[in-house]
Parts: structure tokens; C-alpha cells; sequence
């Protein structure tokens, strides 16, 4: 692709994109720009790597995707800056990666003559060296005008990622979901590991296991599909061991237990568990509220 890449924020996101594009020689150039005098330390500012300038400056001729990877927050107040700098490069796309916005905060760059569009990685960021790498394949959940949706789709093919059309009345619904699929994962494995160390696991021991237990898990999904892939007590119906656990768990546990434990039972039914075992399950884990 012989394209620029303007990229607006040296946090993660932001260095997470423009090191999978460069690294993927997916694009001619890349800028980041920031609000610290010197870069951050990070593998794209070395010899022969891109270029960071501190502040806001208009995008160079040439620049064809400019990215605002800035707090949800800053947004406007940053597509406002840009857009008082100037005009639009030719055939250049403006794109904010929040999950749960859509494009109303990048009006003023629109006026300037900028495609707008928003490119949301459905990815875990949490650090800019992986997440280059975990960017590569990745869906992005896009929103926008027609032109900025067909940059769109150039820039994700260049990664071998593909395509998730969100309405962008519709995005806050997206990003709780993509919440659900990594944040709330994370957050399980806490709470898990709150458990076994009230078994008497060691902590460490506990997360290793996890770790081993949730990747079988993740593999089994993408193997055999959502429902294919339950185990445990209640895709076996096996009310009595459900009822146990409830009985050992302490109450803010036993609390995040019942209500997971509906969902697994609509989901064991999705997967041909037997009604009457299912209103058996949903029974038990009603009294253990």
C-alpha cells in the first residue's frame, strides 16, 4: 500500500497500530505524534524506524488515514484542534478507535474535508509490542461514510484482519459485547483465582492452572463452536454437584455464580440439555440467590 498513516496518541492503542502496520510494511509511512517532547521507548522510533513529532500538526501531503487513538474523552476536542490546522490531505480518511462511539465526534474534520470513519481493533491491547503482534488477523469493528469504510477495509486486508460493520447508533452495544469477551474474561480468572486460593492454592499455582484450563477452553470453541464446547456440572446436569458449589461458596462468589451459571444453562439447552433438567439447574441456582 502506498499510503501515510497519521497516528494521534503514543499509548497503547495508538503504538499497537502503527507498529503492526510498519512491521507488516503495510503502509509507505507512518507519524506518530504525542504530547511528550521525545517518543516513547519503544522498537518504531529506532534507526530506520517512523517518525514522532510532540503536539498536533496538520497531516503531511501524502497522509491517507489519519487515527485518533486518544481517550474516548479527548476525541472531540482533538478532531477539533486538527481541524483548525487546516484542510484534509487529498483522499484522506479520519478514524477515532473507541468501540463506543460512532463518527458525530469527528464533525469539525469532516467540514475540513477528511472521510470519517471509526476503526475499533477487537483486540486486547494491553501492551504495544503485543499487541502489533496480536493485531495481525484481528477483526476491527468499522463504522462510517462509504469512503472511509473502503480505507477501512484496505488498511484491516493489509493486516489479514477483516471487517465487522457496526451501525454507529449501535456501537455501544458492540463494545459491551467485545467488554464481555476480554475484560470480563479477565475478570473471571480473578474471581476464579480468588477461589482456589480459598482452597488453599497458592496464588501463582492457581493462575498457571487457569491459564491452561481457560486456553483448553478457548481451543475448544474454536474447534467445536460455543455450544459444543461446555463442560462441567451443568451441560452434565448434574444438579447435585451445582448445589454443592453453592454451598461452599461465600456470598459475593455464590452471587456471580448463580447469575453465570443462567447463562450456561441457556446455553447447555441450546446444546440439547433436557428441559426438565434445565428448570432443575435454573430452580437450585433461583434458591441460591
Amino acid at each position: 500500500m502506498d499510503d501515510g498513516v497519521w497516528v494521534v496518541g503514543a499509548g497503547r492503542a495508538g503504538l499497537s497500530l502503527a507498529y503492526a502496520l510498519w512491521e507488516a510494511g503495510a503502509v509507505r509511512s507512518v507519524v506518530v505524534s504525542g504530547r511528550r517532547p521525545e517518543p516513547p521507548p519503544h522498537p518504531l522510533f529506532g534507526p530506520g524506524g517512523i517518525r514522532y513529532v510532540q503536539g498536533l500538526e496538520r497531516p503531511e501531503r501524502g497522509t491517507t488515514f489519519l487515527v485518533l487513538a486518544v481517550a474516548d474523552q479527548a476525541i472531540p476536542r482533538v478532531a477539533l484542534e486538527l481541524a483548525l490546522r487546516g484542510e484534509a490531505p487529498p483522499a484522506c480518511a479520519a478514524y477515532h478507535m473507541s468501540g463506543a462511539l460512532g463518527t458525530d465526534p469527528l464533525a469539525p474534520l469532516a467540514e475540513r474535508g477528511y472521510m470519517v470513519g471509526v476503526l475499533h481493533p477487537l483486540q486486547a491491547l494491553a501492551d504495544p509490542l503485543r499487541g502489533a503482534r496480536l493485531l495481525r488477523g484481528s477483526a476491527f469493528g468499522v463504522s462510517g461514510d462509504a469512503g472511509a469504510v473502503a480505507q477501512a477495509r484496505r488498511l484491516v486486508r493489509a493486516l489479514g484482519g477483516r471487517v465487522l460493520l457496526v451501525s454507529p447508533g449501535r456501537r455501544p452495544l458492540y463494545h459491551a459485547g467485545a467488554v464481555f469477551a476480554s475484560n470480563v474474561v479477565v475478570a473471571a480468572l480473578a474471581v476464579a483465582r480468588r477461589i482456589l486460593v480459598g482452597a488453599g492454592v497458592p496464588s501463582e499455582e492457581a493462575v498457571e492452572a487457569l491459564l491452561a484450563l481457560a486456553r483448553g477452553s478457548l481451543e475448544n470453541v474454536e474447534v467445536l463452536g460455543l455450544e459444543g464446547a461446555l463442560t462441567g456440572p451443568v451441560v452434565r446436569g448434574d444438579v447435585e454437584t451445582v448445589d454443592l458449589h453453592l454451598r461452599a461458596l461465600e456470598p459475593r462468589d455464590r452471587s456471580l455464580y448463580v447469575s453465570w451459571g443462567k447463562e450456561l444453562v441457556r446455553l447447555a439447552e441450546e446444546a440439547g440439555l433436557a428441559t426438565e433438567t434445565a428448570t432443575r439447574l435454573w430452580n437450585i441456582l433461583e434458591r441460591g440467590t
